[in-house]
């Protein structure tokens, strides 16, 4: 009942999650047509916009260029220079005049869009190509400093303005664009007069048309209308005066559109483009896709569901209720159904390998059990060896004072001392103190062999005593110092081990009086490299091991220093950093060697009983 309850309710869940999933492709292939299809209209305008305003500009750009030459060969025309030169006081000007206009219109006749030309002398007398009536100039504006001043200033250089800088006004209402500049003689180099060529905006408007378009505009730089939709002069802004193409997006009811402007490259003209934002229905295409996809998807739903129950959801119901009968039983046993060649059936081969694993693992921990007990007891028997070494120890002690040999008593007492706190416990780690007992047991024993050649020396600062090093770092350089230090210099030496606290740092410090080491020993010693053969440090192996675990234990290099001077002496520097594993304090350290002593104390007791007992 419970395994139907589950089968249908993930049946359902399983149902609903389809059905999810197809609504939630529809809907996201719909938003992702209908984003791609105004992505497209978007870069359509944008690439539009960019295409109308270059090309405008570099067209209308290169017609400026063109009427600029023009202007170019007026000036260098002969009978225009005559005329800029002539001295009225002696001549008559009106045939220089004259001959200046006809030499000007024969020039012309290649252009259409010149409406005229002003040539002006410096006297401000003036020859023009068109009727005067059809004009009126502004001599107030003429005599204006910064009318000549403006011209004067660009060397001869062409500049753009409106109705001759303000001065020519046609007769007949109409904006003309002026090509504006000073004349120089070419071989004085003296400013002899000035040239203004009008040009009808016409050029601007076949320009316009030969695009077809009714949504441009040109304009000046500061808004003026010259050519194109008028309309759109409404929107201008300085934001359009830059080299770059620059987009505004007008948001109101009546007019929704983008309007691009760029401005003509090296002239204060400004073109204006406008692209209509138009709310249009979904197209044709994009309405039959939105009818058929559904139905696309809900067949694949249907089909998509036949085959995942078919395939995956009746094929892990058997398999899962395979299982819950095995687990009912309370045994671990493998499944054998009949389920698909495919995943489902990997899936049932995966869980019979497991239960054979499961079954292997149990057999090995069973094993381990056993051997674990059978260790243990080694152990145990193991632990009698050091307590029976310490006892007999004693006992031979007991009877050299029998015998009166007290010096023998007292070498056994020391050597019973040193295997003690070498062999309790198997500590890795102890107190600094215990190490220095257990160098003191040491070096006592070799003075028991070599005699007074051997003086040993203690300088250990209160605070370093519970600082914890690694076991058995000394007693390595003590032993290095008599066989290779004091024994090679054939006279009584010195050992003296010291050590001090710097902030976070314990530094041991064991010198000797012997033959000492020199530079190329200390750097075999030191080297880290693991290449080094035992061979090479002849019998000063222990020492460079002990280097290496001292190296280990702090887990850098830069932790030995030694300083030598042959025939004198040899000192070498043990530097641990004192991190929270290397230190405790002293009621804890002495808490702890304490417990160990008693431990070891109540094991000798029990095996002195046992000896006397036997």
């Amino acid at each position: 009942m419970q395994n139907s309850i589950k089968r249908n309710a993930l049946s359902r869940k399983l149902s609903g999650v389809i059905i999810i999933v197809a609504l939630v492709l529809i809907i996201v292939s719909l938003v992702f047509v209908f984003f791609i299809i105004t992505m497209e209209r978007k870069q359509y305008a944008e690439r539009e916009s960019e295409n109308v305003l270059s090309s405008l500009s570099t067209s209308i750009g290169s017609d400026i260029d063109k009427y600029n030459n023009i202007s170019r060969l007026i000036m260098i025309e002969p009978q225009v220079k005559n005329y800029l030169k002539a001295d009225k006081r002696v001549i008559d000007l009106f045939a220089y005049s004259e001959g200046a206009r006809l030499g000007t219109l024969n020039i012309l006749n290649v252009t259409t869009s010149v409406d005229s030309v002003f040539i002006f002398r410096n006297d401000l007398e003036y020859s023009t190509t068109i009727n005067p009536l059809e004009y009126r100039l502004d001599w107030d504006r003429i005599h204006e400093r910064d009318w000549k001043s403006g011209l004067l200033a660009n060397k001869g250089s062409s500049s753009l303005s409106l109705n001759g800088n303000g001065a020519i006004i046609k007769t007949k209402p109409a904006t003309l664009l002026t090509i504006n500049r000073a004349i120089y003689d070419n071989v004085s180099q003296k400013q002899t007069g000035f040239l203004f060529m009008n040009l009808s905006t016409d050029f601007m408007e076949d320009e316009i048309n030969q695009l077809s378009s009714e949504n441009i505009c040109i304009c000046t730089s500061d808004g003026i209308y010259l050519a194109g939709n008028i309309k759109l002069l409404n929107y201008y802004d300085k934001a359009y005066t830059y080299d770059e193409i620059t987009e505004i997006k007008v948001s109101n009811p009546k007019d929704a559109m983008t309007i691009s402007g760029l401005k003509v490259r090296g002239f204060p003209l400004v073109i204006l483009y406008s692209i209509t934002n138009e709310r249009r229905l979904l197209p044709m295409e994009l309405l039959y896709f939105i009818i058929i996809l559904p139905i696309i998807y809900l067949v694949c739903v249907m089909v998509a569901g036949s085959f995942i129950k078919k395939n995956i959801t009746n094929p892990i119901f058997a398999l899962t209720s395979e299982m819950e009968k095995k687990r009912q039983k309370e045994v671990i046993e493998k499944i054998d159904i009949n389920l698909p060649d495919n995943e489902i059936g990997a899936l049932q081969e995966s869980y019979n390998n497991m239960v054979d694993h499961s079954n292997l693992l149990m057999d090995r921990l069973v094993e381990k059990e056993q051997t674990l007990q059978k260790a243990e007891m080694r152990v145990l028997q193991e632990q009698i060896k050091p307590h029976f070494l310490y006892n007999s120890l004693e006992t031979i002690g007991f009877l050299a004072i029998d015998a009166g040999a007290d010096k023998v008593h007292g070498a056994l007492e020391t050597l019973g001392s040193f295997y003690r706190n070498f062999l309790s416990k198997g500590d890795r780690e102890i107190p600094l103190k215990r190490e220095i007992t257990i160098i003191k047991d040491y070096l006592s024993l070799q003075k028991l062999r070599y005699g007074d050649i051997i003086n040993d020396e203690y300088d250990i600062a209160k605070d370093t005593e519970d600082c914890i090093i690694p076991k058995l770092i000394l007693q390595p350089l003590a032993e290095n110092s008599i066989y290779h230090g004091i024994r090679m210099k054939g006279e009584k030496g010195t050992i003296k081990i010291s050590s001090f606290r710097t902030k976070d740092e314990l530094h041991i410090v064991v010198k000797d009086t012997g033959i000492g080491m020199s530079q190329e020993q200390i750097d075999k010693v030191l080297s880290t490299e693991k290449t080094v053969t035992n061979e090479e440090f002849s019998g000063s192996f222990g020492l460079w091991g002990t280097i290496e675990r001292i190296r280990s234990y702090c887990d850098k290099d830069d932790v030995v220093r030694i300083r030598s001077e042959m025939g004198e002496y040899t000192e070498i520097e043990i530097i641990i950093s004192l991190l929270p594993k290397q230190w405790k304090t002293a009621g804890e350290s002495r808490r702890t060697t304490d417990q160990e002593e008693k431990v070891v104390g109540n094991t000798e007791e029990n095996s002195n009983v046992q000896s006397n007992a036997d």
